[in-house]
């Protein structure tokens, strides 16, 4: 198997801190700079899986940056520079505590909420009588907590206004930039035959007092996407969606039994199913933005993203 990137633990020039995440290691530095490594760790229903999958920090920090450039005249992002295939360093914020996860479709997580009678979903009224992966009449907003251990936690617009997480002239502000982001992200879409089903956005405000897009966004990890070609048809005869995202890794785990609950074994990962998952992120990178994924060089990576990542501080 080719060498994967599962943690690293650098000390960099005004390194102050370093978070963990699931998948990232961010490294603070000097309260200037966030150096933000995709790693090739895999999480489910809020898990870290115990194989990482070869090139996934790759596609998922290149999809990153090609829509963060691509979107930076809707609203202001924290992306500087993308020394390496796998690091993006951006400009020193403060994260919200609250994930903005927005929806077009009824599915995934939703679906299942929904087929348990829910007719609300953080507090936004749902139709009665929809099917699974139909669309909604319009996107919702339907934000989480950002746990720093465990599973993130569904709340209300209301709610994180009340409990003070985010001030409500600032959240008016976040909030129009997610509905923005996921029209730009629904066009970009549909120009390569898909259909950006749901996704999520993180902000942070910066030392200049602004708010700006951080961490990723529109990638395979972040978002969830259906082929366009057939959606409607498929509907119309109630069979599954074409999809292109990480859904198929969480269907696998919940085939084998597993959804991140207590008590719950991660099933065995082989070779074989690894490099499935690998293949299938390739694609997911290259339906998405179009062009050919190109291999990074996977031996000494840890070395190789030092090396970046000092050279780009130096200057």
């Amino acid at each position: 198997m080719t060498n994967v990137l599962l943690n690293t633990n650098f000390e960099f020039p005004g390194q102050k801190s370093v978070y963990h995440g699931k998948v990232r290691d961010v490294y603070n530095i000097d309260d200037q700079f966030l150096v933000m490594i995709a790693s090739d760790r895999i999480s489910a229903f809020d898990v870290v899986l115990p194989r990482g999958i070869p090139y996934k920090g790759q596609v998922l920090n290149q999809i990153a940056a090609k829509f963060l450039d691509a979107t930076s005249n809707i609203c202001p992002n924290w992306k500087i520079a993308s020394p390496d295939p796998n690091v993006t360093i951006g400009r020193f914020c403060k994260i919200y505590p609250v994930e903005m996860i927005i929806r077009g479709y009824l599915t995934g997580s939703s679906w299942r909420t929904y087929q348990k009678g829910a007719r609300e979903i953080c507090g936004v009224p749902v139709p009665d009588g929809m099917k699974e992966h139909q669309r909604f009449p319009s996107p919702i907003i339907t934000p989480t907590t950002k746990a720093v251990k465990g599973h993130d936690e569904d709340i209300t617009e209301a709610e994180l206004l009340s409990g003070g997480l985010i001030p409500a002239g600032e959240y008016e502000v976040i909030k129009k930039y997610t509905f923005e982001l996921f029209r730009r992200g629904t066009e970009m879409a549909a120009k390569k035959g898909l259909i950006l089903v749901d996704t999520k956005y993180e902000f942070g405000k910066g030392t200049d007092g602004k708010i700006y897009l951080c961490d990723e966004i529109h990638t395979p990890d972040s978002s969830r996407y259906f082929y366009l070609e057939g959606y409607e048809d498929r509907q119309l005869k109630g069979e599954p969606q074409r999809q292109l995202s990480k859904e198929f890794v969480r269907e696998w785990l919940m085939a084998n039994g597993f959804m991140g609950q207590e008590g719950q074994q991660v099933p065995g990962m082989s070779d074989v199913w690894i490099k499935e998952i690998s293949d299938r992120y390739i694609e997911l990178y290259e339906g998405i933005t179009g062009e050919k994924f190109n291999r990074s060089q996977s031996d000494n990576i840890l070395t190789r993203v030092e090396k970046n990542i000092l050279s780009w501080l130096k200057l």
